[in-house]
């Protein structure tokens, strides 16, 4: 790869916050709901049938452009894209060609090697498409068409070729999802399919202009997918360059259990989709006042938020990075500091953030849940920090004492006194508890006095065993290294 500039370009696509779809009023809640059961004459594509244009989709465009700094067009229409595909039930796509809705944008990213600009070309509005179900087992295949999706309303974020590497990629997406999600444009969320993403790679000679043969990859759904999918492309290329072959322009999708790239179809041109304007839909006019008004409600948007938690509460870039990520996350964070007194509690943001970006997450995770409906209220997960700050549970008991609240919703205090697990900070207990240890194990303390420094975990550890993993780490290293000095001396 020394040999060659990686150049990716990002084409995004996010479902809108719409209740109903794009060109007619069936319900967009499609995911909860029975195959085939929002349709209508439009969205099943039903000779006779008008569209009808959705204008929240409209102001919801504008306002993803003026969030990603774009230029809105004052004059915007839709077109008819023809391509034949089954999950396409007219046989087009009623979407935007030569008048996108928004041009000319950037997003400013940051990652560990490099902070930089990447230009957005174009916003466009368009119908997203019928969801077809492949079943395969042994005895037959079969492929089903569910036509809820056909007609949801649909943006697409079009980048310039800026970025170089899966780093930045992920970067981008990351900024992109987080700030339609602040705007409340779109839930941007790869699991459920509504926030997706296809990238075109090039590789061209170090330091040439010419752009070289790109190739479109499909079917990732997720921002780990992608990278790997990135990169295993970006390895292709460079082998097919390196052996004196050229690259064909082509569609090429990501097989999750193969980790591997395959060959779906020549990618199109723009010739081939006979772009021409949708007779049945009239040219749609922005006003100035319009922007005005939806320029307003932009709320603070994360690269702002971020900062904030650098500036008041001294988190690192990763931590604030990760806390502004997801919007419910984000949050979720406000609601748990609103209450306390930076002044009384200084370390506690910096454990709150911690905590949050760690063993919630995994637990999150691993229980697929979102932050959103979790059980754990945000005055509680406040007290369990307090608690941790405090030393009155230790930081192993506070992880098993969270665990809890996560799966019964009880709060931090609760669940302690229940199963007697406050933090032990007794000085004469554990000093007693100490001396049994010491006199138990006599060729440890030797080996320490020695100069075996492995003995003094060795004692830690079983001081921890003697008092059940209750007292306080800091206080038992204080107190250890008082007795062993004596007895050194």
């Amino acid at each position: 790869m020394n040999n060659f500039d990686v150049v990716i370009g990002l084409e995004v696509h996010a479902q809108l916050l719409t209740k109903s779809k794009m060109f007619c009023s069936c319900s967009s809640y499609y995911q909860e709901a029975k195959p085939n059961t929002l349709t209508c004459p439009v969205c099943l594509g039903l000779p006779g049938s008008l569209p009808k244009i959705n204008e929240q989709a409209i102001n919801l465009g504008v306002k993803a452009g003026i969030a990603t700094n774009c230029t809105i067009a004052e004059k915007t229409k839709f077109d008819r894209k023809n391509y034949y595909y089954p999950d396409l039930m007219k046989g087009y796509q009623i979407s935007q060609y030569d008048l996108p809705i928004a041009t000319d944008g950037y997003l400013s990213i940051v990652t560990e090697t490099v902070t930089k600009s990447i230009r957005i070309q174009r916003i466009h509005l368009e119908e997203d498409v019928a969801k077809l179900i492949h079943h395969d087992d042994k005895y037959s295949q079969s492929s089903y068409i569910d036509v809820n999706r056909s007609g949801i309303p649909l943006m697409e974020i079009v980048s310039h070729p800026d970025l170089n590497n899966s780093d930045e990629v992920i970067a981008y997406l990351t900024e992109l999802k987080s700030i339609l999600q602040f705007c409340e444009v779109s839930d941007a969320n790869m699991e459920e399919g509504n926030f997706r993403c296809d990238a075109n790679i090039s590789l061209k000679p170090v330091g040439s202009s010419i752009l070289g043969t790109k190739v479109e990859i499909k079917n990732m759904n997720s921002f780990r997918s992608i990278y790997s999918a990135i990169n295993y492309e970006i390895l292709r290329q460079t082998q097919v360059l390196e052996n004196g072959k050229k690259v064909i322009q082509e569609t090429r999708g990501w097989d999750e259990e193969k980790e591997l790239t395959i060959n779906q179809r020549l990618k199109e041109g723009e010739s081939d989709y006979m772009y021409f304007p949708e007779p049945d839909l009239p040219p749609i006019y922005v006003g100035f006042d319009i922007v005005q008004n939806l320029t307003e409600t932009i709320p603070v948007l994360p690269a702002v938020r971020k900062q904030s938690y650098i500036n008041e509460y001294n988190l690192s870039e990763n931590d604030a990075s990760q806390l502004v990520s997801d919007k419910n996350y984000s949050d979720y964070f406000e609601q748990v500091i609103s209450n306390i007194s930076i002044d009384k509690g200084k370390n506690l943001p910096k454990i709150i953030c911690n905590i949050m970006n760690g063993e919630l997450t995994r637990l999150i995770k691993i229980n697929d849940q979102n932050i959103s409906n979790i059980q754990i209220k945000p005055q509680d997960f406040l007290e369990l920090c307090v608690l941790l700050e405090n030393n009155q549970l230790s930081s192993n008991i506070g992880k098993k004492v969270l665990k809890e609240m996560f799966l019964s919703g009880k709060s931090a205090s609760k669940i302690a006194d229940e199963q007697n697990l406050s933090q032990i900070t007794d000085e004469d207990y554990i000093s007693d508890k100490i001396n049994d240890v010491i006199n138990e194990n006599p060729n440890a303390v030797q080996d320490f006095i020695d100069g075996k420094s492995s003995s003094k975990k060795f004692l830690i550890g079983q001081i921890m065993k003697a008092t059940s993993g209750k007292a306080d780490p800091r206080l038992i290293n204080k107190l250890l290294e008082q007795l062993l000095d004596k007895l050194s001396n």
